[in-house]
């Protein structure tokens, strides 16, 4: 999916300005979440900018990021709509919340993508990743890392926010895969996605569960997986149950490597950031989006929304080198620092003399 979608949206850089209704230089906005998980100020924003140079060199992005604030986020939109921006590429702190500025979008005749949380409101595009899929990788992660004593075992779900509905489908995609083989004895949302959260919930569920009471934790990304490991580490909880993760950063990575973490779940962000720069393009320019987009999605509000959906992968130790170093998302060095060497050498990383291996 993901090649199709790239080689088809390569043609509309090729073709632009040809039959569309946009002939000048396209303005495009692009207003993520905030600035704290790693993935948007390193991956996401400079990929999506990248991508839209390549297929438009005159063409511009205006990035803001709404530092968690949905308030900030509609002021950031309605302002970008003010000074004439063509189209809008949005991740929403708040799904719902922005609806009515989505709504002004479309009045004003500017087209919203959808990037990674589906938003609320007449969107024209999205693009994402299975987040069903999401969820069942760390739900499959976490049975296998019980073994056979999973029936007998309980753990704790650490969900992202409600005010994101990509943390439903998450938890849903979790559940189909636990429901009946394991007991979840506490569930969680965690407000902002914010570790310190998951932090404060964990201890809640050691103090209600006890310290041998926990067995495993569906934690819903790498952020709130620190928290929960944190948690763990204050009740002096040894050896760590099982612990998973999603989007694959470094401090992620390290604690797996590190055996603190059981897994994480890897969405390569190239395909996504450049799709939906492909999309924007498309739109300013006024063509359809039916030789990027395969499916179709709803929101509340608007059916039948083209959509790409694409595939994660999950990551243990064992599998490193082979996905996120491969993929050159990260180096080697970056994440084998000093106090990790060992770790990395135990898995292949990195020879005695600390030099890297090749990713096979």
């Amino acid at each position: 999916m993901t090649l199709a979608a790239c080689g088809k949206a390569a043609q509309i850089g090729e073709t632009v300005g040809a039959a569309g209704t946009h002939r000048g230089p396209l303005r495009i906005g692009l207003l993520l979440p905030e600035n704290e998980i790693v993935r948007f100020e390193r991956f996401d924003a400079p990929l999506i900018q990248q991508r839209v140079k390549q297929l438009c060199r005159s063409c511009t992005v205006s990035y803001s990021s709404a530092q968690h604030d949905p308030t900030s986020q509609r002021n950031q939109i309605d302002a970008m709509i003010t000074n004439g921006v063509d189209v809008l590429i949005l991740d929403a702190v708040d799904a719902k919340a922005v609806r009515h500025s989505v709504v002004q979008a479309r009045r004003a005749g500017v087209p919203v993508v959808a990037y990674d949380r589906l938003a609320e409101g007449p969107i024209s595009g999205y693009v994402s990743f299975d987040g069903g899929r999401v969820g069942k990788l760390q739900g499959e992660a976490l049975l296998r890392a019980l073994g056979p004593k999973a029936r007998s075992s309980q753990i704790v779900m650490m969900n992202g926010s409600s005010t994101d509905p990509n943390a439903g489908w998450f938890e849903r995609g979790a559940r189909s895969v636990l429901r009946g083989k394991v007991k979840i004895a506490k569930s969680y949302e965690t407000a902002g996605w914010r570790p310190e959260n998951a932090n404060r919930n964990m201890a809640a569920a050691i103090a209600a569960l006890g310290p041998d009471g926990i067995d495993g934790v569906l934690a819903a990304n790498d952020g709130l997986a620190s928290g929960v490991i944190t948690a763990l580490k204050a009740a002096r909880i040894h050896p760590i149950p099982p612990v998973t993760g999603q989007d694959a950063e470094v401090a992620g990575l390290q604690r797996i490597l590190a055996g603190e973490q059981y897994m994480t779940v890897y969405k390569p962000f190239k395909p996504e950031a450049y799709t939906a720069a492909e999309m924007a393009v498309a739109l300013g320019r006024g063509h359809s989006l039916s030789k990027i987009t395969k499916q179709r999605v709803n929101n509340s509000t608007t059916r039948g929304i083209p959509a790409v959906l694409l595939e994660p992968v999950a990551v243990t130790a064992r599998n490193i080198k082979s996905t996120v170093i491969k993929d050159g998302l990260y180096r080697v060095d970056q994440i084998c620092t000093k106090e990790y060497a060992d770790d990395c050498r135990k898995a292949g990383l990195i020879d005695r003399g600390g030099s890297p291996h090749d990713a096979e």
